[in-house]
């Protein structure tokens, strides 16, 4: 609950005013989807304010864009008075959770250790947002299962800490776990540690999820017969980052199996550090691992260091990913009679870089087979004596060359590389295709970042927004050092604070007022700005219906806003010259019916262009040779001059 507040003079003059003009039914100027006015609103709310700075700064009577307002923050009179002299005093986070939800913000929930005990088995069959502290420690036998736990969930924070510590023959289960999450902050701390036999199962763990942070600390470590499996992990995940550290360290005859691991994920990292460290008789299989990725990043640190007897497998690792960059550093180092085998590893269409540093050194009685081995791969400081190679394939089709370096014999191997595959169809594509008849398809343009408002500027110019003030926004937002949050500000601080790429005029802005301001300051002020009207049509073929150029189909300039995550809602805004945009219907290939009113931007000028860019692996050719056109995905958008 907010404490009451003595509101200010002037504030309770509007108030009795607002009140006056509600009873008697006057009109107060606000906007709809189509941009009409709305009877009682008040005049006093952030969106107000925002309408009234629209008025101000946009010099043509042109309707006002429903979807920019309906962006503005939803405080009302009172809870911006409220909010704002808190944000003076510097006393917001002790008001978070209400600022959060008045505000419309995302705010991972502060969980307090949760005091549950458990001694019989359970079965929980719905179960979200808890943080167990002592769970299934010293438990003898028995199987604890979770189903459907906080699957399509909005920012769900768990936290399992000494989970089946201690345990015997206990077995654990967890069936959809986090399913369809969105912005994911869970972690299991000491996970069957000391355990002896039993098994652990994990079944689609956050599969399809957006954005997952997921940390394992300490999995397994000292475990003894103990098998762990997991099955459908973060399988088409989007973005985040997945750790495991301290895993399966001085385990004794451990059985792990990754089955289907980031499979079909997009700019995803992947972190094992300290992976079977002085374990003994460990078999561990990764199979299907970042396969299909999208521009994956995997990282082994220190993995099988010390362990004796060990045979680990990887099957289909990263195979037909995306670019990417994947590193082992100090692999089975110092390890006795281990058998290390690759088979099919990263045989990518569009490679991306792997390393292998301090690979086997130290080691005793080493075995390592790779097998369709992919290309662009250094490995340094090899061990040069008690490691065999069983086989070895070095795959340099489509006519790149290879980096690798090995005392091995090198065998080299054809095939076709599909350009396209991981580009999807309609993301990218020709002017031409602009014209009214045009069956194409449509890529997916749904907005998959969580729902946020902007913040009114009277508030966002209090609060700190730089890298160098990163500590006062943990403290605001309640974000942990090593939290996903805090993760998450860094790297939009980061991108904020980017120097611009050459010609590029670039501004992040947290509030309406900044947004116009800089689209005004790049265009002037007779603007207008413009977003696809649904996601009607997304994934499927389309018809092109009418199509109009804005600013007659001649080359112009725009600025072009997307959104960042961050607390509020944070639109990364720059200028884009050289462009043409257009207006088009779109409508059902079948039936002809108008499902949709797209939004399209074509790039003239493509010669700053990487050649690696998605755009030329779909059309082909290279920078500076090809216009290259897009949709404007929903809650994106394009300000020009006015049309």
């Amino acid at each position: 609950m907010l404490k009451p507040t003595t509101a200010p003079p002037s504030l309770l003059l509007c108030l009795l005013f607002l009140s006056v003009a509600s009873s008697s039914g006057v009109g107060i100027a606000g906007a709809g989807k189509s941009g009409r006015k709305l009877a009682g609103d008040s005049p006093f709310t952030a969106k107000a304010s925002l309408i009234r700075y629209w008025k101000k700064q946009v010099s043509n009577d042109l309707p006002k864009p429903w979807f920019f307002l309906n962006k503005a923050s939803p405080l009302d009179a009172v809870q911006l008075a409220t909010f704002s002299k808190l944000a003076d005093q510097n006393s917001l986070p002790a008001q978070l959770p209400a600022f959060c939800s008045k505000a419309n913000l995302i705010c991972f929930p502060d969980l307090s250790p949760s005091l549950e005990k458990h001694t019989g088995d359970v079965n929980f069959a719905s179960y979200s947002f808890q943080n167990f502290t002592n769970y299934g420690t010293n438990r003898a036998g028995g199987v604890d299962s979770f189903k459907n736990y906080t699957n399509g969930e909005n920012i769900p924070v768990d936290a399992f800490r000494r989970y089946s510590r201690d345990s015997v023959g206990h077995d654990d289960k967890f069936t959809n776990y986090a399913l369809d999450a969105n912005v994911v902050d869970q972690s299991f701390n000491t996970y069957g540690t000391a355990a002896t036999g039993g098994a652990g199962d994990f079944k689609n763990y956050n599969d399809n999820s957006n954005v997952p942070g997921l940390k394992f600390t300490s999995y397994s470590d000292s475990s003894n017969g103990r098998k762990q499996g997991f099955k459908g992990y973060a399988t088409n995940a989007n973005a985040g980052d997945e750790g495991f550290t301290s895993y399966g360290k001085n385990g004794n005859g451990a059985e792990n199996d990754f089955t289907s691991y980031g499979n079909n994920s997009n700019v995803v990292g992947s972190n094992f550090k300290n992976y079977g460290e002085t374990a003994n008789a460990a078999t561990d299989k990764f199979s299907s691992y970042g396969s299909n990725g999208n521009v994956p990043e995997n990282n082994f640190n220190n993995y099988g260091p010390g362990g004796n007897a060990a045979t680990e497998t990887f099957t289909n690792y990263r195979d037909q990913s995306n670019v990417g960059d994947d590193s082992f550093q100090s692999y089975a180092k110092g390890s006795n009679a281990a058998t290390a085998n690759f088979v099919n590893y990263g045989q990518s269409f569009n490679e991306g870089s792997d390393r292998f540093t301090s690979y086997g050194k130290d080691a005793s009685s080493l075995t390592v087979g790779f097998k369709i081995y992919g290309v662009n791969n250094t490995f340094k400081e090899y061990a040069k004596s008690g490691v065999t190679f069983a086989s070895y394939r070095n795959d340099t089709s489509g006519g790149s060359s290879s980096t690798a370096s090995l005392a091995a014999e090198k065998a080299g191997a054809s095939g076709k590389r599909v350009n396209n595959r991981w580009v999807e169809p309609g993301k990218f594509f020709r002017e031409k295709m602009l014209r009214t008849g045009t069956v194409m398809p449509m890529p997916d343009i749904k907005d998959k970042m969580p729902k946020r408002s902007f913040l009114p500027r009277v508030i966002l110019s209090k609060l700190p927004f730089s890298t160098s003030k990163i500590g006062e926004l943990k403290k605001i937002f309640h974000a942990a050092d090593d939290s996903k949050m805090a993760g998450l500000m860094a790297d939009s601080l980061g991108e904020c604070e980017r120097a611009p790429s050459p010609g590029e005029t670039k501004r992040c802005v947290g509030s309406g007022e900044d947004m116009i301001d800089f689209a005004t300051s790049v265009l002037g002020r007779n603007v207008g700005v413009r977003t696809t009207e649904s996601t009607q049509g997304s994934g499927g073929n389309i018809l092109i219906g009418s199509v109009k150029g804005i600013n007659g189909g001649k080359v112009t300039k725009s600025v072009s806003c997307h959104q960042s995550l961050f607390p509020y809602l944070l639109y990364y805004c720059h200028s884009v010259p050289k462009v043409r945009v257009y207006q088009a219907d779109i409508l059902d290939p079948k039936t002809k019916d108008k499902i949709n009113h797209g939004v399209a931007i074509c790039h003239v000028d493509t010669s700053s262009w990487s050649p690696g860019h998605g755009a030329f692996i779909a059309l082909g050719s290279g920078p500076g040779k090809i216009e290259v056109c897009h949709w404007i995905f929903e809650n994106d958008m394009t300000w020009t001059i006015a049309d």
